[in-house]
């Protein structure tokens, strides 16, 4: 089994979240991450979302660091 992971980091937004989850299994990685992004981010938790969700898994486990674009 591999591990996967979710990183907000990689994905830009107005509060800069540097939040990276991860999990042994799509289920775990799939809950925790429905659960920050309402709680967090303000999303409502609906298919669609955890469809988007899902889609943004990775095998592995998240860097240490994430380079980010400034922006213009």
């Amino acid at each position: 089994m591999s591990r996967k992971y979710i990183d907000c980091r990689e994905y830009p937004s107005t509060m800069n979240c540097t939040v990276a989850l991860s999990a042994d299994n799509d289920k775990e990685l799939l809950e925790a991450a429905v659960q920050h992004a309402v709680a967090i981010h303000g999303h409502t938790d609906t298919p669609e979302l955890r469809t988007q969700l899902a889609s943004m898994f990775k095998s592995g486990t998240a860097p240490l660091t994430i380079a980010r674009a400034e922006a213009a």
